[in-house]
């Protein structure tokens, strides 16, 4: 591509740094530098290459862009007021107030063009994977021969501090192992972070690195060359078998004559007057502000023509795609509609476990689940952090998603935890994919962060956490979880889910699959529980609403109610048993989710948890905390408040007083007090 610049070149371009300079210094908060450096490159990404429709920002087939240096958010906010999105300029003086479009960091919202909430550092790079992935899978099953239905790419601008984080090395290993030759980021390499000079502890060689992984790497040592930045996006785009990095030397608050190239200009404004010198610097009138010549906007705004024709032509290709491929165009249509779930007749082929003289580990049913389904939901795509035995997480009759075979729907993460919750979230935010991972319960800490972004943006991924509790066993305290359940539940807008045996795993299942808002959680067990017989206690439906009486007390007049989760409600039910032949009566309550009994009336909780009896009992392997909000202040726990221990799971598990006999003389106790 042969690229001349123009006058109207610079002047675009300065007009992202003046923008970003006045917005920062009117909050008097943020990140002016990196806006201010990175304009050229993210100028000539927008107007030259990225295909968007700012008047339809959904459009399927558009090309995403993510910034991963969210702290430069100005930067996309500018893009996005120029070329028409719906971010105005009064947004862009509303910088980082409250209730404002333009927060601190972008923020979820693909109405206004914000693909992702990028925030920590690492996780937009790793995100984006996620996205090239989903559009891999869904060229491979959609595309046909002269139907290119789904070619959109996946741009990003990282920073340093994005190849510092420990989870964009996952990220871009993976990727360069998949080939994912529709990942094209460019990197911000101004050599500047928050405690100075990237020289203080960054002094790799960042594009060797990306050349082992398997990248296309091209370094630009000018980030004011729009002529080679241009030609370089240009290679990369044409560079199909591999993920392109393009490393692009800046200068961070570029042009500012006491700011430039200092880490001042990274997190603070530059300072009124400093803004002032650094505009009559740029040959900017230094007593305009949040300035935008006519020109300017007329230039940008032409995207918004370009837009409207690029879909105009892709609505074409899909109507005569629909003539010929119905079923499929049914299923794109569906995809675009945000219908999730309501492809196939899933609901109907989900298993039911009736022999109930069998014992199995809930991952164990959680596998019969996911292969029961499958080919009912197929855009249902999952994989495991190099756990797949241990989690059952497997797809019989799919093959891997690898280079060699982008429809399959098994993803090898690797042990990589970290950018694998980051991965499931750029899957999560590709229309009608529905992701799900598999670890141990204990490895959610590593994936905390991507956990907490998923709930935050209330995108729908699946964890799949097995190894629950103490029980698994003979691994020891560094695999058995004690605090994580409470850890998990601490987070908004996640859905946790703990179910007590296999009937009820697959209505877990059924729950995390139809959800919306947020993501779920389905924490399962190694060890192999009971499968609790149906025909005598609750069906095990009524998971779907949090908490249930799985079996009531002896005359209905509950002296003590004692609550559970997971494999701790089968002790309790052989605890209510020994109770009732010393006349003592307890309701048994199977509570797999905080989440979704929260979302019940208030003439259900009544009636699950009765104000007239006040002694309870919460029987969970794992920490007491928060279970006072359901024992009130006359119930206990038998809980866990100490690391596990090396032994066979059920000598733990007794060791830890998780025993009939136990619970019976907590019951005794409560009833004494």
């Amino acid at each position: 591509m042969n690229y001349k610049i123009s006058s109207i070149d610079e002047l675009s371009i300065n007009t992202i740094r003046t923008l970003a300079m006045d917005a920062v210094q009117k909050a008097n908060s943020g990140h002016p530098g990196m806006p201010m450096g990175a304009a050229p490159m993210a100028y000539s990404l927008w107007t030259n290459f990225l295909r968007f429709n700012p008047k339809n920002p959904e459009w399927v087939n558009r090309d995403r862009f993510v910034l991963s240096a969210g702290h430069g958010s100005m930067l996309l906010y500018s893009l996005l007021y120029l070329t028409g999105y719906d971010i105005t300029i009064e947004d862009i003086k509303n910088f980082r107030q409250f209730g404002s479009k333009t927060a601190g960091h972008p923020e979820y919202g693909p109405a206004r063009g914000i693909e992702v909430t990028t925030g920590p550092l690492g996780q937009g790079f790793a995100n984006g994977i996620g996205m090239a992935v989903g559009q891999k899978y869904l060229a491979a099953r959609y595309n046909q021969p002269g139907f290119d239905i789904f070619n959109y790419k996946i741009f990003a601008i990282t920073s340093d501090g994005d190849m510092m984080e420990g989870v964009s090395s996952e990220a871009a290993s993976l990727a360069g192992h998949l080939k994912l030759g529709n990942v094209i980021y460019l990197y911000d390499d101004n050599h500047i972070s928050i405690d100075g000079s990237t020289e203080l502890a960054f002094t790799e060689d960042t594009a060797k690195r990306f050349e082992s992984y398997g990248w296309h790497v091209q370094v630009i040592s000018d980030g004011n060359d729009l002529e080679k930045i241009t030609e370089a996006i240009q290679n990369a785009i044409n560079e199909e078998s591999r993920p392109s990095l393009i490393k692009i030397r800046t200068h961070i608050a570029y042009g500012s004559p006491h700011k430039q190239d200092t880490a001042e200009a990274h997190g603070s404004a530059l300072g009124e007057e400093e803004v002032k010198l650094t505009k009559r610097n740029l040959g900017w009138d230094p007593e305009k502000y949040f300035y935008v010549p006519e020109e300017v906007l007329r230039h940008y705004r032409s995207t918004i023509d370009k837009g409207k024709e690029l879909e105009n032509k892709w609505n074409e290709l899909f109507s005569n795609y629909k003539k010929q491929f119905p079923g499929l165009a049914k299923e794109v249509e569906s995809l675009m509609n945000k219908k999730f779930a309501e492809t196939g007749d899933w609901r109907k082929n989900l298993p039911v476990f009736s022999d109930y003289k069998e014992k199995i580990a809930t991952r164990s049913a959680s596998g019969k689940v996911i292969n029961s389904i499958a080919k009912f939901l197929p855009t249902l795509i999952g994989g495991s952090a190099d756990l797949t035995p241990s989690n059952d997480t497997k797809f019989n009759d799919y093959p891997d998603f690898q280079a060699s075979s982008y429809s399959g729907r098994y993803l090898r993460f690797g042990v990589r935890e970290h950018s694998m919750g980051a991965i499931l979230n750029g899957l999560a935010l590709t229309n009608g994919i529905i992701p799900y991972s598999g670890t141990f319960l204990i490895f959610s800490d590593y994936m905390r962060p991507t956990i907490r972004l998923a709930a935050l943006m209330k995108i729908r991924p699946i964890y799949i956490f097995t190894h629950d509790s103490i029980g698994l066993g003979e691994d020891g305290p560094t695999h058995q979880p004690v605090e994580h359940l409470a850890a998990l539940r601490a987070i908004p807008n996640i859905t946790v889910i703990r179910p007590a045996d296999a009937n009820e795993t697959v209505y877990a299942w059924k729950i995390a699959i139809e959800h919306t808002t947020g993501p779920a959680a389905i924490l399962l067990t190694r060890q192999k529980i009971p499968v609790i017989d149906r025909t005598v206690y609750s069906p095990a439906e009524n998971l779907c609403k949090g908490a249930y009486v799985i079996s009531e007390a002896k005359n209905d007049k509950a002296e003590v109610i004692i609550i559970s989760s997971g494999s701790e409600v089968s002790l309790c039910l052989e605890a209510q048993k020994k109770l009732n032949e010393e006349n003592i009566s307890a309701r048994i309550v199977s509570m797999p989710s905080w989440e979704l009994f929260e979302k019940q009336d208030s003439n259900y909780k009544e009636s699950v948890f009765p104000k007239s009896v006040k002694k309870r009992l919460a029987v969970e392997a794992a920490t007491p905390f928060g279970w006072e909000r359901y024992v009130g202040d006359e119930g206990g726990t038998i809980t866990v408040n100490k690391f596990g221990a090396s032994a066979p799971g059920e000598i733990v598990m007794k060791e830890y007083g998780f025993t009939v006999e136990n619970v019976v003389k907590h019951v005794k106790g409560l009833l004494k007090e």
